[in-house]
């Protein structure tokens, strides 16, 4: 009967989000619709390959407007019911985890259509802003796998590189934990590292490509960490040099 009931739930609550998409999704279409509706009507009388030039065009504009749209919209909504994630560990089906999970949908949204076109530039920051990160000035992020960004602070000019991956949550054992996770000033993460809940990175620290920092790790400023598990290169380097 349990398992039934979890059943329903995950049915009902996924129905939930689809819902929601087609919300999102509808009236952030609603601009390029109306500009696509209006130059179908202006070039009527024109022929057909200039006319198919110009649709062509108004169709490309509207994806533009739909995807900008669609952060003001996910901005708005978080902005509004005021949600930000609470650190601690919760069960799966409970106030917070499905706080956690709207908010999530709302990034997801956009990181499936259109958040490819923004990295690395400032509309990208403007998303994470209004998604609730605390973000320092010049960041440069190169990565749409950043989750959970009401539990995230990234300091002045740090480089997000490509394809990393930085969240503030896991699930175990049926459980959903969340913990935050902080990066300083300077910092430099490289492409396709994973920063995982709860760790702490100090200023001018480097993560190198592909590192995985485990729950809860705390990283020194100026340090190199390399490795998976990530580790201190410099300490490690240090350890054997004692051990020689």
């Amino acid at each position: 009967m349990k398992g039934f009931l979890m059943t329903v739930t995950q049915l009902v609550f996924s129905l939930c989000m689809y819902a929601l998409g087609v919300l999102f999704f509808g009236f952030s279409l609603a601009p390029g619709v109306f500009t696509f509706l209006k130059a179908f009507e202006a070039t009527a009388a024109l022929n057909l390959l200039p006319r198919c030039v110009i649709l062509g065009v108004t169709l490309a504009l509207g994806y533009f407007m739909f995807g900008f749209t669609l952060i003001i919209l996910a901005g708005l909504a978080r902005t509004l019911l005021m949600i930000r994630l609470r650190e601690g560990t919760h069960k799966i089906f409970s106030f917070e985890a499905t706080k956690w999970a709207f908010a999530n949908a709302l990034y997801l949204l956009i990181n499936f259509t259109f958040i490819d076109f923004i990295l690395l530039t400032p509309f990208v920051n403007l998303l994470q802003r209004l998604l609730g990160v605390k973000l320092g000035k010049n960041v440069q992020i190169n990565s749409k796998f950043i989750f959970d960004a009401t539990l995230l602070e990234i300091g002045d000019n740090t480089v997000i590189g490509g394809g990393a991956i930085i969240i503030g949550h896991v699930v175990e054992r049926g459980l959903l934990k969340l913990k935050k996770v902080k990066i300083g000033k300077n910092v430099t993460i490289g492409s396709h590292a994973t920063i995982m809940p709860g760790c702490e990175i100090g200023d001018n620290a480097i993560i190198g490509a592909g590192a995985v920092l485990l729950k809860n790790t705390k990283v020194e400023p100026h340090s190199v960490w390399y490795g998976i598990p990530a580790e201190n290169i410099r300490h490690k380097h240090e350890v054997s040099e004692e051990k020689n």
